[in-house]
């Protein structure tokens, strides 16, 4: 079940301004705690010009980036190792921030202590009123990973194709299927689907773990749905094997084309 929605915009300035951060908020990756306050200071320092005062996604960078940056009000986030609809853990938070997400505004925070990292996260918690309410999903389980070989690839073009992944990232994998133009994320902004021939990074990451991980919790306030009972197990290798050998080759052309 779909989390309700939580207050944003005025609704959540009034409740700032007139009862203080009334959803506190700690983090924990690994051994390390997070705190708050010293959370604030330091998004107020690194996070506010593109996510905005008020955690909605508005600051005086957002007009000119695309895609947008993140409305932590929603609680909605892209990158999880907890199924579709569910919160992320700290941890899949903690990534984000190291990782930053490919092909967008949002860099890596590295440079920052783990520590900070840390810090950041339970002040971004204190935005949405679900971290008070709901506990983050079970992350999702990952099997071992099979060799990857050409007859897995091959068998990965043929998911790819039957799924209608094409009709978004296009028949070559360069995100301009015939859908590309039409789509929009969960605020209405356009949005672009990933260009798989564009490098080794990913939205999410650049593992093919990663990339199995995002095949079953999809990608939340996107039109990337969930495919976790849409493939079988080994389906779903065989498309992170395919999409790969786009990234590598940069083209599928030297495999048997998918059916025009």
């Amino acid at each position: 079940m779909r989390r309700k929605t939580t207050l944003t915009g005025s609704a959540a300035l009034m409740l700032f301004l007139f009862c203080g951060y009334s959803w506190a908020q700690e983090s924990h990756v690994g051994n390390l705690s997070g705190n708050e306050k010293r959370g604030r200071a330091l998004y107020e320092r690194y996070c506010i010009f593109c996510h905005g005062q008020y955690g909605d996604g508005r600051g005086e960078s957002a007009p000119y980036l695309d895609p947008k940056p993140r409305d932590f009000t929603k609680a909605v986030f892209k990158c999880r190792s907890t199924p579709s609809g569910s919160l992320p853990l700290d941890s899949d938070l903690y990534d984000t921030i190291s990782r930053g997400v490919h092909d967008s505004g949002m860099p890596s925070w590295k440079p920052l202590l783990r520590q900070e990292r840390v810090d950041l996260i339970a002040y971004i918690k204190t935005f949405s009123s679900a971290f008070q309410e709901e506990k983050p999903g079970a992350p999702v389980e990952i099997p071992p990973e099979p060799p990857s070989s050409a007859e897995s690839i091959q068998r990965g073009a043929q998911v790819f194709e039957k799924m209608n992944c094409w009709s978004c990232h296009g028949k070559d994998g360069r995100g301009h299927g015939p859908s590309a133009s039409t789509l929009t994320d969960s605020k209405g902004y356009p949005i672009t689907p990933f260009d798989f021939t564009s490098g080794s990074r990913f939205k999410c990451g650049e593992t093919d773990r990663d990339m199995f991980r995002d095949l079953i919790t999809g990608l939340d306030g996107t039109p990337m749905p969930s495919f976790a009972s849409a493939m079988t197990t080994d389906q779903k290798w065989d498309v992170v094997h395919y999409l790969r050998s786009l990234s590598i080759h940069g083209t599928h052309k030297q495999l048997a084309p998918i059916s025009q």
